[in-house]
């Protein structure tokens, strides 16, 4: 799966109504994804990975707490697109999510119950990229 192919995947299963938290969105991309191949599956995951590795960055999360960082870089992914190329120009934007704790943590199980669903077996993945907080050491440079 390619970059544009996963942000349209969001974009497609996104709900009309607002859902800032994934709450919808998660069990609509994981019910898309287990009529897809594995290696969607998979490659969705990728492109999760490098998503929220590209957020992971000093100016963004210095004053989150490591599980925070995660579920707020999350909520701006689960927002499409455009929100996440705005959070790349502009860390104001994504202060916007910290400030009133918009949380996306059910996105990043996804590709796992996807997974599960299609195979029958829980998935002990690893990706290209981590997307724990603080592991992009790039963004986390002096």
């Amino acid at each position: 799966m390619n970059k544009d192919a996963f942000w349209q995947l969001i974009e497609d299963c996104r709900p009309t109504e607002p859902d800032p938290e994934a709450e919808l969105l998660a069990p609509a991309l994981t019910e898309r994804l287990t009529q897809c191949p594995l290696s969607l599956v998979t490659g969705f995951a990728e492109q999760l990975s490098w998503a929220l590795c590209q957020l992971d960055r000093k100016e963004y999360g210095s004053d989150l707490s490591d599980d925070a960082f995660l579920y707020t870089r999350a909520a701006v992914v689960a927002a499409g697109r455009d929100v996440f190329k705005s959070v790349l120009q502009d860390p104001a934007v994504f202060k916007q999510y910290a400030t009133k704790l918009i949380w996306a943590e059910s996105l990043l199980y996804t590709p796992d119950r996807a997974y599960k669903r299609i195979t029958g077996e829980e998935w002990d993945r690893n990706t290209r990229y981590s997307y724990e907080s603080c592991s992009n050491t790039e963004g986390w440079a002096d």
